[in-house]
């Protein structure tokens, strides 16, 4: 094996076809699956989550999910551009990687690794809250819900990229049906103004409950519309995820682009529809806003407690949806990474029969696990509300990360690469781009100065800070020339998926 010396200090080993045989993909998806794993990844927010934003009150939360959606129509839009550009699996880091060189790919992969590692296990984590709250076992039991839900859905998405994308397909239509049911049977019961405007200030300054409702819109002011960034960017987080299955798509260039913006519309619709409904009936923003289960809150409402339980068990597949997803993108995000030398190369092996990343799954769902128990194990005496929103905040963090150098790639490619084949062009360009870099800084500047979720986060961008320094002692002199790597160094003139 010999060693090429690369830009930026890296250094790539040249490899022979063997190597890329062991880590072959199968194509299969066409736009309705690209559209129904990019709603799936994405539907749990309106499950779960979103709501612990209710807690700044009504008007905060409705101003920061109209924020954050102009964030992803600019993020979504530049990505429905460079996917079909750079059709490769590495997604964000194949876009970082060409606009920004080596170290640029590496920083923006290791940020969305943090997102897909640590959304699911947000997810299971309030899989594990509905579940505890339809059997009324005691909450020693969640890690148990947890360590369940990562073994079955693992073995899904090891069994070939058809039954995961099936699974995919059938889950999310469950999903957005229930959501249906719920918006029409909210109906009858909205009463906007006693149950989403029942947050007030007290005076102490502190925010109260109103029984009767008529609160403000903005209880906590211009602080409440921050503080509620973090919890809207769940209703739309992963939406983004979709460019991992351009190796696995039958037609990236024709139907990325497509499944993409077809996503983002469908779940903007939803969120704002949850965020009306969920919130206009009992028991309304301030009941909601430490709930582990929203939508079951609103189905007891309605229905009572016994057939609640039944319609919750139909809501589990809405967060489920997302977890199989999620799962299906770390798989593919830790495998493109590996491919291309920038993490452990076995990572990146697939399965010889069923042609999935079952290494980088594995490794991706031990990880999510090992951090949900660790927090476990810090906050044993506090609520699952803490838990599950410092879970989101990690999360989200990654993200916002991820965001600001995807649009950053974006603006640079225009600029930069100007002369590569872009089947679709995203038309808010460059200001899109940008108006997505600066809602994604705001965002990271509340949750780093935010008492509450400052130490995770903090320990998130510690972690992110190792796994850099990994990259500069070790990482980047044992690179490979994957496909993303020969497309970023000519300039787009040279594939190996081509």
């Amino acid at each position: 094996m010999s060693e090429i010396k690369g830009t930026q200090g890296v250094s790539y080993n040249t490899v022979d076809g063997e190597y890329f045989e062991k880590r072959g993909l199968r194509r299969y998806a066409g736009v309705f699956s690209l559209w129904a794993l990019g709603v799936g990844a994405v539907i749990s927010g309106d499950f779960s989550g979103w709501n612990f934003g209710l807690g700044f009150g009504w008007g905060s939360m409705f101003v920061a999910t109209i924020i954050i959606a102009i964030m992803y129509l600019g993020l979504t839009y530049s990505i429905a551009e460079m996917s079909p550009a750079l059709p490769h699996t590495g997604g964000a880091y194949s876009f970082a990687r060409s606009a920004m060189g080596p170290w640029g790919g590496f920083v923006t992969g290791i940020a969305e690794n943090i997102e897909y590692i640590l959304t699911p296990a947000v997810i299971v984590f309030f899989i594990g809250t509905y579940v505890e709250a339809i059997l009324g076992t005691p909450p020693m039991y969640q890690p148990f819900y947890w360590l369940a839900g990562y073994l079955i859905f693992l073995g899904l998405n090891l069994f070939g990229v058809e039954l995961s994308f099936r699974v995919t397909v059938f889950v999310t239509l469950v999903a957005l049906a229930v959501l249906a049911i719920f918006f029409i049977s909210a109906i009858p019961h909205v009463d906007f103004n006693r149950w989403a405007m029942n947050i007030g200030v007290g005076p102490d300054g502190a925010l109260v409950e109103l029984p009767e409702g008529g609160g403000p819109w903005f209880p906590d002011g211009f602080h409440g519309i921050l503080g509620a960034l973090p919890f809207a960017v769940w209703l739309f987080l992963a939406i983004e995820q979709l460019p991992l299955a351009s190796e696995e798509s039958v037609d990236p260039r024709r139907d990325m682009p497509k499944g993409i913006r077809l996503g983002i519309f469908t779940l903007i619709l939803t969120g704002f529809g949850v965020l009306f409904f969920n919130a206009s009936i009992g028991p309304g923003s301030w009941g909601l806003k430490t709930s582990g289960e929203p939508l079951l809150e609103g189905f007891r409402t309605m229905y009572g407690t016994s057939v609640a339980n039944l319609l919750a068990l139909a809501a589990i597949l809405g967060l489920i949806a997302s977890f199989h997803a999620i799962m299906y993108a770390y798989g593919r995000q830790i495998y493109s990474l590996s491919r291309a030398g920038y993490l452990p190369k076995g990572l990146s092996i697939t399965h010889g029969k069923h042609k999935t990343p079952h290494a980088a799954l594995l490794a991706g769902s031990v990880a999510g696990l090992a951090v949900m128990l660790i927090i476990w194990f810090l906050y044993p005496e506090d609520s699952g509300t803490l838990i599950g929103a410092t879970l989101l905040n990690m999360a989200v963090f990654g993200a916002m990360l991820s965001y600001i150098y995807q649009a950053m790639s974006f603006i640079l490619l225009r600029i930069n690469m100007p002369h590569i084949e872009r089947p679709y062009r995203s038309p808010f360009g460059i200001p899109g781009a940008a108006a997505t870099m600066i809602i994604g800084l705001v965002t990271i500047y509340f949750q780093v100065t935010d008492p509450a979720f400052r130490t995770p986060v903090i320990a998130t961008a510690c972690y992110y800070a190792i796994m850099i320094l990994y990259f500069a002692v070790f990482g980047r002199h044992r690179l490979v020339l994957s496909p993303e790597e020969e497309f970023a160094m000519t300039k787009g003139a040279s594939s190996r998926s081509d």
